[in-house]
């Protein structure tokens, strides 16, 4: 990217060229053959470099993004009005990218904490989980007295701790008590209950519901000990007895959850889960590479990398597959897309319902457009595995997790699969937060930077400024990676996110 140019080219194939800053009418681009700007073109948007016919397919990426639902003029703004959503032919070659991981001779090290089981946490929280949502009071009643901003006495005692966090949600009951529905919600609160970043754990039920506590736990091979406790408001004698219990019991765990010391461990102790929301025109040029450079360098020192939200690679899956480590890889990657449509089908929509209308301000037309970013952020290395949404992640290396676009119930997934980070790209400002564990927000621009810098915690605006490349990027981000999971605090964790983020996915139909 020349620093001088108000456009960036992306690929010597592409239709279009991405717009620096605001183009005006008129302007005459000297690094694109001397073309003129035919209106207004805002920036990080689309602008044709040469015309482009009805019906003929556009590239970005040196990728199909769509047709040209009209003629294109060389010059002209190219959008939602002139370019259109359109299947095509993808060649699914499997490991054709595959390539030998230069691991290096002496993992990166981070001070994390080590579990008396060997697992590594990067946060040392106390969860209060519900298996229904007729228990949420009680469980946010419990955690609400443990709060530092207003009831700073009760921790003090206790700096160790990262504080008492209840994550409710909004289902366990009516609903198939075999069915896939069921199924994923218990995967999800397993995950959360065996997290290394929770010291300690209550799950607090109502008592009649369809997840009755005791089927969760028989399904995960979840045991009560000392440091997880279960109990239910009409087993307790209602809802003030339970908030009561529930209280002492966290008193009687808080000495030893406080009772750690961060030591060095290896990197490859880090599960990154990969995310991006409010995703803009810059996003896979700049924040989306950026966080794909670290995780390139992530891998290479062992650790994990888990991209998800399978509707944002629609249409950028086969150059997933050619990465992946085997065909059996491969074919698990299409079986989730599959599903995808199906279930689209069934419900009367389709893969294109994303992007979303602040994607499209930003300059994003299509899903095409955008799974093309988004897969930026998983950087270069094999794909070597892919897991339904919630399941364990047991690989090391880059992976791939079946879950929606949302944000909120994809990062859920991936925290439940073991991710003890998680790393967020934004162009349009998302103020996310996640617990327990960590987030960090990259920027896609620098006009987000500096209008929204109390939420973000790096600026990859940078790249598209031209002062630095998204490896230089990268490599910082790496390094801020580590200094968060020693226990520095993110933008979201200072101002209080990660209690209402916990979002799990419900597929199924209410009874």
């Amino acid at each position: 990217m020349k620093a001088n140019s108000p456009v960036i080219r992306l690929n010597p194939v592409d239709d279009v060229v991405i717009a620096r800053q605001q183009l005006i009418s008129g302007t005459v681009l000297q690094d694109e053959g001397g073309l003129k700007v035919q209106g207004l073109i805002p920036a990080g948007h689309k602008m044709a470099t040469r015309a482009i016919a009805t019906g003929e397919p556009v590239k970005r990426y040196g990728q199909i993004i769509g047709t040209a639902s009209q003629d294109i003029a060389p010059g002209q703004h190219v959008h939602t009005h002139n370019l259109a959503m359109a299947e095509f032919s993808r060649e699914h070659h499997f490991g054709a990218d595959v390539k030998p991981v230069d691991f290096v001779a002496e993992p990166a090290t981070f001070m994390g904490i080590v579990r008396p089981d060997g697992r590594v946490a990067t946060r040392n929280y106390i969860g209060v989980l519900t298996s229904v949502n007729c228990s949420a009071t009680a469980a946010r009643a419990i955690a609400d007295y443990f709060r530092r901003d207003i009831h700073p006495e009760v921790l003090a005692d206790y700096p160790n701790i990262d504080g008492v966090v209840a994550l409710t949600h909004g289902q366990g009951c009516a609903l198939d008590s075999q069915g896939e529905p069921l199924q994923i919600l218990r995967r999800t609160l397993a995950g959360y209950a065996t997290h290394p970043n929770f010291a300690a754990v209550l799950v607090v039920g109502l008592g009649c519901e369809t997840n009755q506590i005791s089927g969760l736990m028989e399904s995960h091979n979840l045991k009560e000990g000392e440091y997880f406790h279960t109990f239910t408001i009409q087993g307790t004698g209602g809802t003030a007895k339970t908030v009561a219990l529930g209280i002492e019991k966290i008193k009687k765990m808080l000495p030893k959850a406080n009772d750690i010391q961060r030591e060095p461990v290896s990197a490859k102790h880090l599960t990154l889960g990969l995310q991006c929301g409010g995703s803009d025109g810059y996003s896979g040029i700049t924040a989306n590479p950026a966080l794909g450079a670290a995780v390139d360098l992530l891998v290479r020192h062992g650790g994990t990398a888990i991209l998800s939200e399978t509707p944002e690679i629609y249409g950028a899956e086969h150059l997933l597959t050619r990465r992946a480590v085997s065909p059996e890889v491969g074919e698990k990657l299409l079986a989730r897309i599959a599903w995808w449509e199906e279930y689209c089908a069934k419900n009367d929509a389709e893969m294109n319902n994303n992007p979303s209308a602040g994607n499209k301000a930003g300059g994003l037309t299509t899903i095409l457009e955008k799974s093309l970013g988004a897969v930026a952020k998983g950087g270069t290395t094999n794909l070597v595995d892919v897991y339904k949404y919630a399941e364990t992640v047991t690989a090391r290396g880059f992976v791939f997790m079946d879950t929606p676009g949302y944000d909120p119930i994809s990062a859920t997934g991936q925290v439940a699969g073991g991710a003890n980070m998680i790393c967020f790209t934004t162009g349009r400002g998302s103020a996310y937060g996640c617990a327990p564990a960590p987030s960090l927000k990259l920027a896609t621009n620098t006009a987000l930077w500096q209008r929204q810098e109390e939420d973000m915690d790096i600026n990859c605006g940078e790249i598209a400024d031209g002062n630095v490349t998204p490896q230089e990027i990268g490599q910082r981000f790496f390094q801020m990676i580590l200094d968060t999971a020693s226990g520095k605090k993110t933008k979201s964790e200072l101002h209080g996110y990660g209690q209402d983020e916990f979002v799990p996915w419900h597929i199924g139909v209410y009874t």
